[in-house]
């Protein structure tokens, strides 16, 4: 335990902010998902169809669905593999590279962040960096 808290409780406490500053409207949940693509073709670039639907947790038929929203979107470019010209590899685009360097749809995150002082926000960013190695 961590100062006294078990990991749990940290959890809890940790759902209960973040709450504060997720919206879950249509266009929210959207964002989400879409971020979420962006991330796993990101991380594994270049990427296939099933790195990307692993790697969100979702079927192959919703990613690739998804996969040409964003194609056509301009935030991913989809190229024939030069080792498997069967396979297709995802890269982003400058354009969806760029968008996940934006804030997302919600910027109440944002704004609370920006009322930190930086060594706060570097603990922040700290922290994130050490929730995202646990992703796959």
């Amino acid at each position: 335990m961590l100062w006294g808290s078990s990991p749990a409780a940290v959890a809890a406490r940790f759902v209960s902010v973040a709450q504060n500053f997720l919206a879950d409207g249509p266009a929210e949940r959207a964002d989400r998902a879409r971020r979420s693509l962006l991330v796993a073709v990101e991380r594994n670039e270049p990427a296939t169809l099933n790195q990307v639907a692993k790697a969100t947790g979702r079927g192959a038929p919703a990613v690739s669905r998804s996969v040409d929203a964003l194609v056509r979107a301009g935030l991913i470019d989809r190229v024939a593999d030069s080792n498997n010209r069967r396979r297709l590899a995802m890269r982003l685009t400058e354009a969806g590279r760029t968008m996940l360097q934006q804030p997302s749809e919600s910027g109440a995150l944002s704004h609370q962040l920006e009322r930190l002082a930086p060594s706060e926000v570097r603990a922040v960013e700290r922290a994130v960096e050490i929730l995202e190695r646990g992703t796959p």
